[in-house]
């Protein structure tokens, strides 16, 4: 029988410990769904974190409808203490500031979460022991294991100071965040053609805003002193406990590079009336930074037993800098693909079922996310969110409303309304990729 600690650690002796179905690899919130789902399907998965839980993560901890709909999904208990709900966004553009509450749809729930990361993976990463995961953390994984072909079949860790081991299993999944240290190990690389954004956050004591019912978004934010506007948007995220999450990220702007973002966000909170708090003496830990690797950057997805999810498979969305929702649904959809993939056998067959991965990923985003990142080659890494949010955008309510479900991805289909039709014609418009 395994034992486990009372946080759910698995304590097997290592030597007898280190094989299973599906290994996954890294237990952030793509990591620990997939876990998540796969011991659901009573699959043995063993779940390596090379740190240990409570951990802190750079987010900006705000989660739309799309992410609440995979917590569901997953039975996590959102009416607890600690989840902060919010009715929808606040955009502030200048002299201009709008309410969009998220839409009421069938698929979705209407009202969206914040939660911080030190709490949130840890809640997820339990969530997939109590399912069957066996979760191992401080299991740093150095390389992959492979056969003379060339395929994964386990991969290498150091445990703690102890002598590395290696862990075996058929089927790999890389939820390693945005380093992509097995991706890269195994050949795959990035896609230089996709920008990579950069986030920057910082918490602040805030009574004032920590109760707010809106995600408020800054569009107008400007490069450290000078009039060129930044190509991002700055966040204002309430937490529920006295603090606010407040960061800003941004992609590289085509004529004037990267933004030094510490100096920005100063420059941004200076302009914040001084009763919401948003200043030094009332900050909570350092500011820290983080890359955002948008829009499927990294292919293929799919690749010699490996799958890649979430971050490691550049999936954050380069409509609106989102990765949690994303990193959970691709997490459930890898975890499906490979349940699958091990009921066939080794060979042609689990390889045919293995391959639908990218394909099934591709169905639900692959159109969203090229029509975005032209969006982001093209308006925003020019000129930011301000020419989408002009006054003519902000006076109407149906623009509005059209503009947030497309930058949350929020439609339903078949379509409910005349903004779904919209969005989801338009989406269908996109060229497929041309093949190499």
């Amino acid at each position: 029988m395994r034992e486990t600690t009372s946080d759910g650690q698995d304590t097997a002796d290592p030597d007898t410990g280190t094989e299973a179905g599906v290994i996954v690899v890294g237990a952030g919130p793509a990591g620990s769904s997939a876990a998540f789902h796969l011991a659901q399907a009573g699959v043995d998965v063993l779940l390596l974190e090379k740190t240990h839980f409570p951990r802190e993560k750079v987010c900006g901890d705000g989660l739309t409808p799309r992410a609440v709909h995979q917590l569901i999904r997953m039975g996590v208990d959102i009416t607890a203490p600690g989840w902060m709900r919010s009715k929808g966004m606040r955009w502030v553009a200048g002299k201009h500031q709008v309410h969009i509450d998220w839409p009421s749809l069938g698929r979705y729930p209407d009202f969206g979460l914040a939660r911080g990361r030190e709490d949130f993976d840890d809640i997820l990463a339990r969530h997939a022991v109590a399912a069957g995961a066996r979760l191992r953390t401080g299991v740093k994984v150095t390389a992959p294991v492979t056969d003379r072909a060339g395929r994964i079949t386990g991969v290498t860790a150091g445990t703690d100071g102890k002598e590395p081991l290696e862990f075996r299993a058929p089927v790999v999944i890389a939820a390693d965040g945005a380093s992509a240290r097995l991706a890269l190990a195994m050949g795959v690389r990035r896609d230089a053609r996709r920008q990579i954004a950069t986030a920057a956050r910082r918490y602040y004591r805030s009574p004032e805003r920590s109760q707010e019912e809106y995600l408020e978004l800054w569009a107008d934010l400007r490069f450290p002193g000078s009039d060129h506007y930044l190509p991002g948007y700055g966040w204002i995220f309430p937490m529920g406990d006295g603090r606010v999450n407040v960061g800003l990220g941004a992609l590289p702007h085509r004529r004037h590079g990267k933004a030094e973002l510490r100096a920005a966000l100063d420059q941004w909170l200076a302009r914040t009336p001084p009763e919401w708090g948003l200043r030094e003496e009332n900050a909570e830990g350092p500011v820290r930074g983080a890359a955002l690797p948008l829009g499927f950057n990294r292919r293929p997805l799919y690749a010699k037993g490996l799958l890649l999810v979430g971050d490691s498979g550049g999936m954050i969305s380069p409509w609106n800098g989102e990765g949690i929702g994303q990193a959970m649904e691709a997490g459930e959809v890898a975890a499906e693909t490979a349940a699958l993939a091990l009921a066939a056998p080794r060979g042609p067959r689990r390889e045919r079922v293995l391959h639908s991965y990218p394909v099934e990923m591709n169905r639900r985003w692959g159109s969203y996310y090229r029509l975005g990142n032209a969006a982001a080659d093209l308006v925003f890494s020019r000129s930011g969110f301000q020419p989408v949010l002009n006054r003519y955008v902000m006076n109407s309510p149906f623009l509005l409303s059209t503009l947030a479900r497309l930058l949350a991805n929020l439609t339903d289909n078949p379509s409910h309304d005349l903004i779904d039709h919209l969005l989801n014609t338009a989406v269908r418009l996109v060229p497929a990729p041309r093949r190499s």
